[in-house]
């Protein structure tokens, strides 16, 4: 499986989360509609089936792009003074 870029997936989880927010506070058909198409898009961008698996696999994504982060930092050569 190919691994989403770190700004789409963080983009996807924001826009999954202001869809549930205000399908929450004010159920509509526009808004069932589009917390169903963010959930749908990040099942797809994990590779999983149900949301909350999606969810899960999304945050341990988040971690592993910020532990490289900090392997790069950490690999990076020191300049010679």
């Amino acid at each position: 499986m190919l691994l989403p870029a770190e700004k789409e997936l963080r983009t996807v989880l924001a826009r999954f989360a202001e869809a549930r927010i205000e399908h929450d506070v004010r159920p509509t058909g526009r808004t069932g509609r589009a917390l169903e198409d963010a959930s749908y898009t990040l099942c797809v961008m994990t590779g999983n089936q149900t949301i909350e698996r999606a969810l899960h696999a999304a945050d341990l994504m988040l971690e592993q792009y910020c532990a490289d982060r900090t392997a790069v930092v950490r690999e990076e050569p020191e300049l010679a003074a």
